[in-house]
């Protein structure tokens, strides 16, 4: 060993032992709960051995470890204020809950609830009972059950409907669904064979009619949620492919139940599939309808209780707080105008300019009054979540200017901060959508950019 090698291995034992120990450090944190904080101190001690012996062939500053150890005892998943506009972020969480859902998922999940009990006559009852009127009442259907998500809604209705047998759809609607998931994959894990017709722009009802054997056990429809065919297109109209003889498996979305939306005109009506005979609709709970993640699934009364005994419903089925969140939100579509007022998806889709100017406008004043640079400017939201790609919602918007931080370094504390702030760029400016914000969450987004620039 060199002389300059062991001065530095010198340096770097001196440096480790110089660290605290577990018990201390925790002991710094007694504002925590003793199980996080003699673990966050464990793991930021583990963190800053690294560090130093990085440091020894050049790596990066040690640390605060009373800093890095407060944020290791954060849980991992927790509330963040969402700034930038997009109403269903699929990374922050998709829909924020109604209150009424909020206190339903509360009172279930605080103690023993009749999931499966049927309390009239004291036998084993069904999950799907607590829904199932419902979706018939909003949507004309025979009959409904719920699974997890849309995706396995999907996965459940082609494996009952076509297992084993063909499953006939459009190649332009073989879409991937997000997360690398793809039609086609879906339909292969169902056990179906795939038979594709048509064109990627145009595919008419002729294509499925030479299509339909035998063998043919279900057709289905994909909507574009996520993107949109436009110029030289043509697609089969519902009512059409119902008239085909062969039950067809609607794979609608993102599940809009809302009548009377101007916004939501580009999205097939839940109620339209049922009327033209669809055998089953699927359709998403976290999305447009804005309630929790759940797959519905609404249609004939055979059609649905094949897919009900099927083995893959058990994999698939929706867990009780879902479920209560679920009928909640379900419930206020009985009134489409509580559903306006109460569901906040659907509340921020129809905000109006004044709100939003004025929720804008408070954000910018007190920002001003704090020292930061702001200004209201006009900028479009959008819908997410796989939804209505084409909407682009014009409002009023709080832009800030960074001052002396780079927009990166503003944009890192805000995530840094409690909660985090998760914001938008444009021109080098922050961007605070007050669409996806009340007025607590406009305060704290305030809050945090003054702590964030001082």
């Amino acid at each position: 060993m060199t002389s300059g090698a062991g001065s530095r291995e010198t340096d770097l034992h001196r440096r480790l032992r110089q660290l605290p120990s577990v018990e201390e450090l925790a002991s710094r944190l007694h504002d925590l709960d003793r199980g996080d904080a003699v673990a966050a101190a464990r793991a930021a001690i583990a963190e800053a051995r690294a560090a130093l012996r990085e440091l020894a062939v050049g790596g990066s500053q040690l640390a605060d470890l009373e800093g890095r150890a407060r944020e290791l005892a954060r849980p991992p998943l927790r509330p963040v204020v969402n700034a930038t506009g997009v109403i269903v972020h699929t990374n922050l969480g998709r829909a924020p809950l109604p209150p009424s859902a909020l206190e339903a998922v509360a009172a279930v999940g605080a103690g023993y609830s009749n999931l499966e009990y049927d309390l009239a006559d004291g036998s084993r009852g069904s999950r799907q009972a607590h829904v199932a009127r419902l979706l018939c009442e909003l949507t004309g259907a025979e009959d409904g059950i719920v699974v997890n998500n849309c995706a396995g809604a999907v996965l459940l209705a082609a494996a009952a409907l076509a297992g084993g047998r063909e499953l006939v759809v459009s190649r332009g609607q073989l879409v991937e669904i997000g997360g690398s998931f793809r039609i086609p994959d879906v339909v292969a894990q169902s056990g179906a064979r795939l038979v594709e017709v048509g064109t990627t722009n145009r595919t008419r009802v002729a294509d499925y009619s030479a299509a339909v054997g035998p063998d043919t056990g279900a057709l289905m429809r994909a909507h574009q949620s996520n993107f949109r065919t436009v110029g030289f297109v043509e697609e089969v109209e519902i009512e059409e492919l119902c008239s085909l003889g062969v039950p067809v498996i609607d794979d609608a979305g993102s599940g809009a139940l809302a009548p009377g939306l101007p916004e939501l005109a580009d999205e097939p009506p839940v109620r339209r599939s049922v009327a033209a005979g669809c055998a089953v609709v699927c359709f998403s709970g976290d999305k447009l309808l804005g309630g929790p993640q759940a797959g519905l699934m609404v249609g004939t009364r055979e059609a649905i209780d094949a897919c009900r005994r099927h083995p893959l419903a058990r994999a698939l089925r929706i867990d009780k707080l879902s479920l209560a969140a679920l009928e909640a939100t379900l419930r206020l579509y009985r009134d489409p105008a509580a559903a306006l007022r109460e569901v906040p998806v659907l509340r921020m889709l129809v905000a109006g300019d004044d709100e939003l100017a004025a929720r804008a406008e408070a954000m910018r004043a007190r920002l001003e009054a704090g020292g930061v640079e702001a200004r209201v400017i006009r900028a479009g939201a959008r819908v997410g979540g796989g939804a209505l790609p084409l909407l682009e919602l014009e409002g009023p918007v709080c832009a800030v200017d960074p001052g002396e931080l780079s927009l990166d370094e503003l944009t890192r504390r805000l995530r840094a901060g409690d909660p985090p702030v998760i914001g938008r760029a444009r021109d080098g400016w922050l961007v605070l959508d007050p669409r996806t914000l009340d007025d607590a969450s406009a305060e704290a987004a305030v809050g945090a950019v003054l702590a964030a620039t001082r």
